[in-house]
């Protein structure tokens, strides 16, 4: 195989290929990108059984063929490569050449028949979005699944199409984030649950741009995603979601109007005084026209008032400060509306247009503190 290709296109593909090398296994081989040129393209193609990438190149075949070459060692010796173009080439005893300049690298590589290539699914049912839609509502959610095992449901999120909308969801058992947005045509209603990890490695990859779509296929055990010059497949989460829409009342004893930079940056600086790991919660008092915030711990007590808009009764209520920060970084209306019952129920956070909502479940404080 002898393939030439600029630094710069080598070093996009190396990085997309990366994101599904697993950290440890017990197949050497997935430690590996495969470089395909066995056709008339150039491919990366990267599998942790979990996850898998297949990207092109742009570049020119000499000779056709492929291999499988040490990921790590890969792309640190392309990233640290001249920006110019760079030949790869291989010999029988799968020995590879990598030339740029005057820099010649020496590596051993792998077969690439023994490489574990991606499943081929069938692509009938799919939605279309853009790019920059499917990364901004992976950001607003993704904070709130669960970081530990324990649960495999709450590692992942919910995409779920009904009635021309797509509705992303996560959970932790402390809060619930939920984005939805409406299609552009008609789509067949489903539900699937794809793993946090995935998401978080396509939101790096996905451009961002309004104007780029992604395409993104279902089938039973897989979703794959199709954007620029490369596919994404994932396994998904097996299992039913969570029953949410129950714990999802719309009564309210108390609803507020209030500025959101102001309420953030409020909740900021109050946890100044929060060690990493302590859990002092963030006292919030509800009068008529303001809102009294207070944080005591050791290192000390802040409070502040903030000015809001009230309908209801008044309330005195906790909270952990990361999960209100959380949620109020990803909203980028100006104003919010915050609806609660009891300083027992979660709180809620949601716009008039069914675009957003952030379930904030409270903590227990006692009076004295």
């Amino acid at each position: 195989m002898k393939i030439i290709c600029s630094k710069s296109n080598l070093s996009k593909g190396v990085n997309i290929a990366l994101k599904a090398v697993p950290s440890k296994t017990t197949m050497p081989i997935l430690e590996c990108i495969l470089i395909d040129a066995t056709a008339n393209q150039i491919k990366f193609v990267t599998n942790d059984m979990e996850l898998g990438i297949e990207t092109m190149v742009d570049g020119t075949i000499s000779e056709k063929g492929m291999i499988a070459l040490d990921a790590k060692i890969f792309s640190e010796i392309i990233r640290k490569l001249p920006d110019n173009d760079v030949t790869i080439q291989t010999d029988d005893k799968l020995n590879t050449l990598i030339t740029c300049e005057k820099a010649k690298f020496n590596i051993p590589g792998k077969s690439g028949e023994d490489f574990v290539y991606l499943p081929m699914i069938e692509r009938d049912a799919s939605i279309t979005l853009s790019q920059f839609t499917l990364k901004e509502m992976i950001r607003q959610t993704i904070f709130s699944i669960a970081v530990n095992e324990n649960n495999k449901l709450m590692t992942g999120e919910l995409f779920e199409i009904k009635d021309n909308y797509l509705k992303i969801v996560s959970l932790d058992g402390h809060r619930i984030a939920i984005r939805r947005m409406e299609l552009a045509k008609d789509y067949e209603d489903r539900k699937i649950i794809v793993p946090g990890k995935t998401l978080n490695e396509i939101s790096k990859i996905l451009s961002g741009e309004v104007d780029d779509q992604v395409t993104i296929y279902f089938t039973k055990n897989h979703i794959l995603f199709e954007f620029d010059q490369t596919l994404v497949l994932s396994r998904l989460i097996e299992g039913e979601y969570f029953r949410i829409d129950q714990m999802l009342s719309s009564d309210y004893e108390t609803k507020l109007k209030i500025n959101k930079k102001e309420f953030l940056s409020c909740i900021d600086r109050a946890t100044l005084l929060v060690r990493e790991g302590d859990k002092k919660p963030i006292i919030i008092n509800i009068t008529d026209t303001s809102m009294v915030l207070t944080i005591d711990s050791a290192m000390g007590s802040m409070d502040e008032e903030i000015d809001i808009v009230k309908e209801g009764k008044d309330i005195l209520i906790g909270f952990n400060p990361k999960f209100l920060i959380d949620a109020l970084r990803v909203i980028d209306d100006e104003e919010i509306t915050i609806y609660l019952v009891n300083p027992k129920a979660p709180c809620f956070i949601k716009d008039d247009k069914g675009s957003y909502t952030y379930l904030i479940l409270p903590v227990n404080f006692s009076q004295a503190r």
